[in-house]
């Protein structure tokens, strides 16, 4: 017997055997209508599986700031990475196009483009560009960032663990979290 790995070829078998079912229930008479009604119901909570999609590079608040005029391509290059458009016409400007589609969630589209005067950066222009924290943040909705776990210990279990009498206690300064790491190494 044949294992069918695929997941539209599994919601076909389901679909199929609900059919099957409400056909078989039919002649049940008050069965058919309830059947038929959770059927449609259930066919219109199931929605196909869609492919994430991502395509060029994204660029953060942070990395197109660091773009000043006069700066080399090599040192563009090094900060924004390899443009996803460099057309052979138009040697002068660099294109980065960056698109991300995923299920249940707005499709997110910025475009940016680096104008050269020789091998200097001219000017830029593009779309207002998201810090990577708020990008993260986009990437699902739904989610949440979890509350950290609170950092005291009861006095209890503090007591179990005695200090040496060399050693002063002294506040801890608030540590500040970080969410998330940066996607390029620092400029040198």
């Amino acid at each position: 017997m044949p294992v069918f790995s695929h997941r539209g070829t599994r919601w076909l078998f389901l679909a199929g055997g609900l059919v099957g079912l409400n056909l078989c229930l039919s002649a049940c008479g008050t069965y058919s209508v309830d059947l038929a009604k959770s059927t449609a119901e259930l066919a219109d909570q199931l929605t196909p599986y869609k492919v994430e999609v991502v395509q060029g590079n994204f660029l953060s608040r942070e990395q197109v700031e660091a773009i000043k005029p006069g700066m080399s391509r090599q040192q563009t290059r090094e900060i924004l990475g390899t443009a996803l458009l460099i057309s052979p016409f138009h040697n002068n400007r660099w294109d980065y196009v960056f698109t991300i589609q995923r299920q249940g969630v707005e499709a997110i589209s910025r475009r940016f483009t680096v104008f050269f005067d020789g091998d200097a950066v001219d000017h830029v222009a593009g779309d207002d560009m998201p810090t990577e924290v708020d990008f993260v943040s986009r990437l699902d909705p739904r989610k949440k960032p979890p509350e950290p776990p609170p950092l005291k210990a009861a006095d209890e279990a503090l007591q179990k663990f005695p200090l040496p009498k060399s050693v002063e206690v002294e506040s801890a300064p608030a540590v500040t979290q970080t969410p998330y790491p940066p996607l390029e190494p620092a400029a040198r």
